[in-house]
């Protein structure tokens, strides 16, 4: 069981908490509610904690995003592609798992059974989300904390998830789950609290607590507020040297790893205005897709591929590409691990970096702090990107995308680790992106919520 009494760290503060045995508990709280510091402490990575009574179970399994990024930047240092004669797949995912054989129903019900063979940077980002979350389970702890375990998971996934916690809490296993939607609260915890500002403010059995929490998150502001007039004035002319209004053509396009098909024979024309939604199942090639689109995927020149009107391998420039390009993804959320403040990062999408080579001027400057202060983030401008919680470096990455308001707007699942309030505004703001004709958007979501009218064009993978 979980027992705190009277606790104090950097912006956060509980007189009490407790979480005992048959209870299964879920957190809510929105980006700077202090939910995320709350994760720190219990994962033993907050500093100068005090408190009258901290009361941990001696096995705890806990999965984060920082826990998770720390697997991915692992798996970078043991890269040795520069010494093979082929691209490294990295450590193969039944090295994460304990006793595979005892616990084979379990990875078959994550759909990974066929996957153990398969390197963890070949696994998609809701893959290796399955794949870290087994980690934990499979080693046999007493208690589970889980941080927004739903974030990156596609529908049939997340129920999955919700049959395998239920099984583990009739087994004896405490849950404790940290998330930032009212909508991803189980139906299998049975008590309920909110954070705001840094203090949990309702605690308690679900039926007593659920409609307070409920109204008290209904009423939280949003940090994301971005007026489009402002956009039209600030728009950036580019040079795009483009035949028509045809942005993207992909002819009969595939993607592989290795010898494994990801898809094949896949037509795509996205001209100005064709707003386009990408669904499927985790694993399917929607992030592949958009790689072969941005560039970042080495079989973009061996595909019939044409954007902004020049075939790629043709002697295009990537940058004059990027250029045109506003970018959000879960791989480049995580490849950011160079140093930086909140306002390098900004200015970075000025560039199409990652992590900033180039003095800005002053009016480039003045707009990234005008971005900053539009999320509720202008106190954060010279703070560390890593050290800002998870929803505000996904605030921050969407400001670099849209700084330079561009021709094509692609975004990976770019609520991930947005509370309710911000992906409500920020879904509101591409309607009227698509509205004002500002920019033509490519959008992934596995949320049907997140599925808005202005979207003309689906693709959806099997």
């Amino acid at each position: 069981m979980i027992v705190i009494e009277h606790l104090a760290a950097e912006g956060l503060r509980i007189d009490h908490f407790a979480a005992l045995p048959g209870e299964a508990w879920c957190l809510i709280g929105g980006i700077a509610s202090g939910i995320e510091r709350f994760c720190d402490v219990l994962a033993g990575e907050a500093t100068e904690v005090r408190a009258e009574r901290l009361q941990l179970p001696p096995n705890l399994g806990l999965l984060s995003f920082k826990r998770q990024q720390s697997i991915f930047e692992a798996e970078l240092r043991k890269d040795d592609t520069d010494f093979l004669d082929r691209i490294d797949p990295g450590t193969p995912a039944r090295d994460f798992l304990t006793d595979i054989e005892r616990h084979h129903h379990l990875i078959d019900l994550f759909s990974l059974t066929g996957l153990l063979d398969r390197g963890y940077r070949q696994l998609s980002s809701g893959q290796a989300r399955k794949l870290c979350l087994l980690q934990q389970i499979t080693r046999g702890v007493a208690f589970l904390v889980l941080e927004n375990p739903y974030e990156g998971l596609d529908l049939a996934s997340c129920q999955d998830l919700d049959r395998v916690m239920a099984e583990l809490r009739e087994q004896g296993l405490g849950i404790l789950l940290l998330v930032n939607n009212t909508g991803d609260i189980p139906p299998w915890c049975t008590h309920l609290g909110a954070f705001k500002d840094g203090t949990i403010v309702a605690q308690g059995a679900r039926p007593a607590v659920l409609a307070e929490i409920t109204t008290l998150l209904a009423h939280q502001p949003p940090l994301f507020r971005v007026a489009v007039e402002e956009l039209r004035q600030e728009r950036q002319t580019v040079s795009t040297n483009t035949i028509g209004d045809t942005l993207v053509r992909l002819r009969q396009g595939f993607a592989r790893y290795g010898e494994v098909s990801v898809f094949s024979n896949l037509d795509l024309t996205i001209n100005r205005g064709d707003h386009t939604l990408i669904t499927g199942p985790n694993g399917c090639g929607k992030s592949t897709l958009l790689q072969l689109i941005t560039g970042d995927h080495p079989l973009c020149y061996a595909n019939d591929l044409t954007l902004f009107g020049r075939r790629r391998g043709s002697g295009e420039s990537i940058w004059d590409l990027k250029r045109q390009m506003g970018i959000v993804s879960a791989d480049l959320h995580r490849n950011h691990r160079v140093a930086g403040s909140a306002l390098a990062i900004v200015l970075s999408g000025l560039f199409d970096s990652i992590g900033l080579y180039t003095r800005p001027s002053a009016a480039q400057q003045q707009l990234a702090r005008r971005w900053l202060q539009r999320l509720g983030l202008g106190d954060r401008a010279e703070r560390a990107f890593r050290q800002l919680s998870y929803g505000e470096q996904r605030l921050i990455l969407l400001a670099r995308a849209l700084i330079k308001v561009p021709r094509l707007l692609i975004l990976d699942e770019p609520t991930q680790g947005l509370d309710e309030a911000n992906r409500v505004a920020l879904l509101d703001f591409l309607s009227e992106i698509a509205e004002e004709e500002l920019a033509t958007i490519l959008f992934v979501s596995h949320r049907p919520d997140e599925f808005r009218d202005f979207f003309s064009q689906q693709v959806r993978f099997s």
